[in-house]
């Protein structure tokens, strides 16, 4: 195989990992299910506000910082797990500050939410008479 099919195979095979870690974590993690419900709720609503191609942004990084959050606890986890079989309190360590980012970025992701689809929401179901 030459060069350049090489590249185009491996870049194949890179993405079918990719998947198969994205499959694996909402296949087997229960927050994950919470982060899909809210990432499509928030799609919907900031398309049915028809809200500008800036809140779009700040909303689609958010929603990548929480589920990129949830895969490098998800990793964690799974490494964790592997080296240390037994309880080990270094391990509860990584466990738990792997979740506390999934949270800080959760609870972060609900404050920009609530800042970016706050008002406009609130001016659509109520609109001033």
């Amino acid at each position: 195989m030459n060069k350049f099919a090489y590249f185009f195979v491996s870049r194949y095979r890179a993405f079918g990992h990719a998947f198969r870690g994205w499959w694996y974590v909402i296949r087997t993690q229960r927050n994950a299910w919470i982060h899909a419900l809210a990432t499509a709720l928030v799609v919907l609503l900031t398309a049915w506000l028809r809200l500008p191609a800036r809140d779009w942004a700040v909303l689609l990084v958010t929603i990548a910082l929480v589920w990129t959050a949830e895969f490098i606890n998800t990793a964690l986890e799974a490494v964790v797990d592997l080296a240390s079989p037994r309880h080990h309190p270094l391990a509860r360590v990584g466990k738990d500050v792997g979740a506390a980012a999934v949270l800080i970025a959760a609870l972060t992701s609900i404050l920009v939410g609530l800042l970016i689809l706050g008002p406009p929401l609130w001016s659509r179901l109520f609109p001033p008479s």
